[in-house]
């Protein structure tokens, strides 16, 4: 969006009550313009042809065609960024299927002045993500929700179990949970235990990390403080705690500890990639995501310094090219690649250690 110009947001909730909340409190946002408000989807067709607006917000929950319908009608059609306001259900995650850029929870009476901030932020992210019409297609969109066998043998990826030197760290904003759970369900089981950051409220991490667990081969746990980072796991950080590393007798265990914001977040990237810098080294892959601003460019700058592999994900493919765009400018990032390539980079790069380590047996 141009600085000059207002973001031009449609509000869709059939709470004729809750439009008017939204829309207020939006409006005290000097930078965004609610255009207009809708009480179905039926009135949002015609409220987006006559309005033109940037961003949507969108109720899930809605007589008629609920929102996850009416997303993936408007994502074939008329591809609009949107923002989806959810209950702790996981519904929030086939809406991000289905094409929403991002989500908030529904908020109390005690968390309002909180939610309209956050989705007064998320919009603003929102209006600068990059949508591609064709990855919401009738074939393309499906979610993988049948379960995977988990196979406790490596199949032809040449990569050792006992992996317990290395360590990968991944982390990611917006367009963050589609792009963590593409790269997840691509990896063998048998590599290094993965630590992961995605920005996002308590409750629904436990939720994210229970479906991915059953849609991947590696499993998929919300850290817990005093985990073991075992091979062939992955740990989601909980919402609203900072997690990070520590050694102890050669083995990484999870520190969850309650904590102020880190460049502005908690869950913070930086937080994960600062300690995993520290206590890796050499033997860490750093992994930074699709999402708006900076957390994680300077942790990702740490494992670079301390010689460890470094990644980050291409403008091309990214919703929002800010955090790797960030990490490139400060030369945080050793390889930049798509996000489909990403795993083959991982796994290239853990079969390098591994001749390394031999040739030097």
């Amino acid at each position: 969006m141009e600085n000059n110009k207002k973001i031009k947001v449609l509000v869709i909730d059939d709470s004729s009550m809750f439009r008017r909340i939204i829309a207020k409190q939006l409006q005290e946002h000097t930078d965004l313009e609610v255009v207009g408000t809708a009480k179905d989807t039926y009135e949002a067709r015609d409220k987006i042809l006559q309005f033109r607006p940037d961003v949507l917000t969108l109720d899930i929950e809605m007589p008629g065609m609920n929102g996850i319908e009416f997303l993936k009608i408007l994502m074939d059609q008329h591809p609009i960024p949107t923002i989806v306001i959810s209950g702790a259900d996981g519904r929030c995650f086939e809406a991000i299927s289905a094409g929403a850029v991002g989500f908030v929870d529904k908020p109390n009476a005690n968390t309002m002045n909180d939610f309209s901030n956050d989705l007064a932020s998320k919009i603003k992210e929102a209006s600068v993500a990059k949508l591609d019409k064709t990855k919401y297609s009738k074939t393309n969109s499906v979610q993988v929700n049948n379960p995977v066998q988990k196979r406790n043998t490596l199949g032809n990826q040449n990569i050792r179990r006992q992996s317990y030197k290395d360590i990968i760290a991944i982390g990611a904003s917006m367009g963050g949970v589609e792009a963590v759970g593409k790269l997840l369900r691509q990896l063998p089981l048998g590599l290094p235990g993965i630590v992961i950051t995605q920005h996002m409220p308590p409750v629904f991490t436990k939720k994210y990390a229970e479906r991915l667990n059953k849609e991947c081969l590696i499993n998929v746990l919300e850290g817990k403080d005093g985990d073991e980072v075992l091979s062939g796991y992955a740990y989601i950080a909980p919402g609203a705690l900072q997690m990070g590393i520590v050694k102890k007798n050669n083995k990484y265990i999870l520190e969850v500890k309650e904590g102020e914001k880190i460049s502005g977040h908690c869950p913070s990237v930086d937080y994960l990639f600062e300690s995993v810098a520290k206590e890796a080294k050499e033997n860490a892959i750093g992994v930074i995501l699709t999402g708006m601003g900076s957390d994680g460019a300077k942790g990702l700058l740490d494992i670079k310094k301390a010689r460890g592999y470094t990644i980050g994900q291409n403008r091309q493919s990214c919703v929002v090219y800010g955090m790797p765009m960030a990490a490139m400018n400060i030369g945080a990032v050793l390889k930049e690649t798509s996000l489909e390539m990403i795993p083959n980079a991982i796994l290239n790069q853990l079969k390098r250690r591994e001749l390394t380590s031999k040739s030097k047996d």
